[in-house]
């Protein structure tokens, strides 16, 4: 599989996060062709801050191992990981890091620059942009049905 058929697939969860009213992310772990877990945003939904597309991809991909190391792994994922997010990816020793849309409000690359990675004790390939304009539009989509939503409420109300 290559990079964009495993970033459509992550795009699709994506969808199903868009459905449960949850920030549309998907996300995806393959190594060696094999998939070895999803995920995507449900935070709202599990009541928990940490449930994060990458994060659930990383729970999926270590219960298949049954190890919290996945190295040799490509997490391919719909927006650039937060720095809780990154730094998972970082404990996980995964090898690679494929992301669509920059997040230019919390994104790892606000807090950790190029110079500040280098001193991680794990090094990850990043690789950006694949898909970023569906990646893009996925997220902005959702924000403006939600900004609609809000004000067809707010007129009701009125």
């Amino acid at each position: 599989m290559d990079h964009e058929s495993l970033m459509r697939e992550a795009l699709r969860l994506a969808e199903i996060a868009a459905g449960a009213d949850e920030v549309p992310v998907g996300a995806v772990i393959v190594k060696d062709g094999l998939l070895l877990g999803q995920g995507y945003n449900q935070n709202i939904t599990a009541r928990d801050p940490t449930a994060h597309a990458e994060i659930m991809a990383l729970r999926e991909g270590c219960d298949y191992y049954d190890n919290y190391r996945l190295t040799g792994s490509t997490l391919y994922v719909t927006l650039e990981p937060c720095l809780m997010c990154f730094t998972a990816l970082v404990h996980a020793r995964v090898q690679t890091l494929v992301y669509g849309a920059p997040d230019l409000k919390a994104g790892f690359s606000l807090f950790l620059d190029e110079a500040a990675r280098a001193g991680l004790n794990h090094q990850l390939e990043i690789i950006s942009g694949v898909l970023e304009a569906e990646c893009v539009e996925t997220i902005q989509a959702f924000f403006r049905e939600k900004r609609q939503r809000g004000k067809r409420k707010w007129m009701r109300e009125k």
